[in-house]
C-alpha cells in the first residue's frame, strides 16, 4: 500500500489545518479526490474531501485508522470498489472489505449516517460491467438489511443510456474519470440524499 503514502500524508496535513467540525466526510478513490469543487458543492453540509487517488476499498480499510484518528465527522459518504474490480478482485472480496470498513466506522462513531455511493459504470471498464452490477447488488442488499443509518446512493442507473451503456458526455477522454457534466449528476443526486436523510442538526 506504500504507493498511497503521498496522498495519505497530504490528507493528514489537511486534517491538521481544518478547524470547523463536524464534517460530512467524503472518503474514497479518485472520483472523490478529483472532485475539485466538492467542498463548495457541499458547503451546506460542511463537506470535506478526503479522497485519495487510485484507492481501492481495501486501501480505504488499510488507511482508515490514520485518516480518521483525529476526525469527528457528522456523517460519511463512501465511494470505493471501482478500482478493486479494475484490479480483478472478485465482487465478494470488495463486499468483505466494505463490511470491514463499515465495522470500523460503527466501532468508532456509532450510529452516524453513512452513505455508500454505487460503483459507477464507465466506458473503459464496461468489459467488467457484470461484476460492477453484482458488487452494487450485494452491497445494496447488505445496506437494506442493515437498518443502522446506512444509505445506498444509486448513481449507476443515472449514468447509463437506454441501452445500458455509460453516457459518454459524463466522462473525460479516458472513459473512466468524470468530467464536469458527470460531477453535476453526482452532486445533484448525493445532495438530495444528504438533504433528505441527515438529521436537522447535521445540516
Amino acid at each position: 500500500m506504500f504507493w498511497y503514502e503521498e496522498d495519505i500524508r497530504h490528507i493528514e496535513k489537511k486534517i491538521d489545518t481544518e478547524n470547523n467540525p463536524p464534517y460530512t466526510v467524503f472518503y474514497g478513490s479518485s472520483s472523490i479526490r478529483l472532485w475539485d469543487h466538492l467542498e463548495r458543492d457541499f458547503n451546506r453540509f460542511n463537506g470535506l474531501n478526503l479522497g485519495f487517488g487510485g484507492s481501492t476499498m481495501a486501501a480505504c480499510v488499510w488507511y482508515y485508522d490514520r485518516v480518521f484518528s483525529k476526525m469527528q465527522p457528522s456523517s460519511i459518504v463512501l465511494y470505493a470498489g471501482d478500482n478493486d474490480l479494475g484490479d480483478n478482485r472478485h465482487p465478494e472480496e470488495v463486499f468483505i472489505f466494505y463490511q470491514q470498513l463499515l465495522h470500523k466506522i460503527r466501532t468508532q462513531y456509532g450510529n452516524i449516517p453513512v452513505f455508500y455511493v454505487s460503483i459507477k459504470p464507465s466506458i473503459s471498464r464496461f468489459h467488467i460491467v457484470d461484476r460492477i452490477k453484482y458488487t452494487n447488488k450485494i452491497i445494496h442488499s447488505e445496506i437494506i438489511n442493515d437498518h443502522n443509518n446506512t444509505f445506498y446512493i444509486n448513481l449507476y442507473d443515472m449514468m447509463v443510456d437506454d441501452s445500458g451503456f455509460p453516457i459518454r458526455s459524463y466522462f473525460m477522454p479516458d472513459g473512466l474519470h468524470l468530467n464536469a457534466n458527470g460531477y453535476d449528476v453526482w452532486k445533484n443526486v448525493i445532495y438530495k440524499h444528504l438533504n433528505d436523510y441527515l438529521p436537522v442538526e447535521y445540516v
